[in-house]
């Protein structure tokens, strides 16, 4: 198969068929936007004046990897969060958003073939689209795993065939995961690491969610191969500024890798990479070395799934979720059901099966809708109850 077939396979993007769904309709009633996963929490206060300040570093070319500034306060954050030691010279990168990152490891480190055959990349379905389209963009096989209720909304990456797990050269996984908010444990995590090793295999752990939960905090995956002692190059972490301290348009994120694997994903940077701009790692640098932001926002967060707690009582599975910030809610048929309630209230959700693929006549999100929690209080409440009115009946 050619490049371009690869990609005449892939399905629209999750949003544009959203759009075709929706758009040829009126809304229902006042518009309340509860699709896009884009956070509107306030940022931090200081990254105005840390910009001002750094402005003139647009003046010049930045450095590929990050500044030395950058690298140690993502190193120091990891230190303090995860109470892991990692190297800023040689095992970190920053990356325009985990988007980039989790893209152009893929590029950097699967191999063409595995014990001979074609490469296999495993994803949870439903996914992060990018998971796929990295898989399609190497040629490797992409296969998808279900994360359901049944799973606990992880995949279940032992429950393949040898035969799939030999030709797997990377499996992605994501925790908190999107879109049902499922929290990887220290026990999960211990075996898909010791599955990986035994079918030597590296893990990608998408970590963009991490600081948005309620509760315990989330593990890591690198955390925990540290703790087991596994192959320094076996796991690469993905995490970004986007949902951490509500800066989706800073685009700035980075990567944690053993050393072998990072020389790979620096030596692509250096060809085809783009680097962020220095005044971006500058505010960069500092965001990742304050809390009191993201303690403020989680706390935000809290309220909202306590919210959703009330308002959904005695729904079955229409709770809010251990972390992230949407609701996966069942509804039978996800597309109807949006289209239902855009064309009757107003309120736009993203229907589940947009998010997952169909395998063997099965797409593990077609009954569902995802329901995004990153408006303020009173119109993520209005929303809520709207939707609740609507589709269960009036509380």
């Amino acid at each position: 198969m050619t490049f371009p077939e690869r990609f005449s396979n892939l399905p629209e993007y999750a949003f544009p068929r959203l759009r075709s769904l929706l758009d040829a309709h009126a809304p229902g009633g006042e518009v309340v936007h509860m699709t896009i996963g884009e956070p509107r929490h306030a940022m931090p206060d200081f990254v105005g004046e840390v910009l001002a300040e750094n402005i003139g570093g647009f003046g010049k070319y930045p450095n590929n990897y990050g500044s030395d500034a950058l690298l140690s306060s993502i190193s120091g954050w990891l230190s303090r969060r995860f109470g892991i030691a990692v190297d800023p010279e040689t095992e970190i990168m920053a990356v325009n958003g985990t988007r980039e990152g989790l893209m152009n490891a893929c590029l950097a480190l699967c191999p063409e073939t595995k014990n001979g055959r074609q490469p296999v990349v495993l994803t949870p379905n439903p996914f992060y689209q990018v998971y796929a389209v990295a898989a399609v963009t190497v040629g490797a096989e992409p296969v998808f795993v279900p994360a359901t209720r049944e799973t606990g909304f992880l995949p279940d990456y032992a429950g393949l065939p040898a035969e799939i797990l030999d030709r797997a050269a990377i499996a992605y996984v994501c925790s908190p995961s999107n879109p049902q908010g499922a929290v990887a444990s220290r026990d999960y995590l211990r075996g898909l690491i010791a599955l990986a090793e035994k079918h030597d295999f590296k893990i990608f752990a998408d970590e963009c969610y991490s600081e948005i939960y309620r509760g315990e905090k989330p593990a890591g995956a690198l955390e925990v191969a540290r703790e087991m002692g596994a192959d320094p190059e076996r796991v690469a972490i993905f995490h970004s500024l986007s949902k951490r301290s509500n800066l989706p348009g800073l685009r700035s994120g980075f990567v944690a890798a053993g050393p072998e694997n990072m020389l790979r994903i620096r030596r692509l940077r250096a060809y085809a990479g783009a680097p962020l701009p220095d005044p971006i790692q500058a505010v960069s640098a500092r965001v990742w070395a304050d809390e009191a932001h993201v303690e403020a926002s989680r706390a935000l967060y809290v309220e909202k799934f306590d919210l959703a707690d009330e308002i959904f009582a005695g729904i079955e599975g229409a709770g809010a979720p251990d972390a992230g910030f949407f609701l996966w809610l069942p509804v039978g048929d996800g597309e109807q059901t949006a289209l239902k309630l855009w064309t009757e209230t107003g309120v736009r959700v993203l229907p589940g099966a947009y998010l997952s693929r169909e395998v063997n006549g099965e797409n593990p999100g077609k009954d569902y809708i995802r329901v995004a929690l990153v408006a303020p209080r009173e119109e993520t409440r209005r929303g809520l109850v709207t939707l609740r009115d609507c589709l269960y009946g009036k509380g």
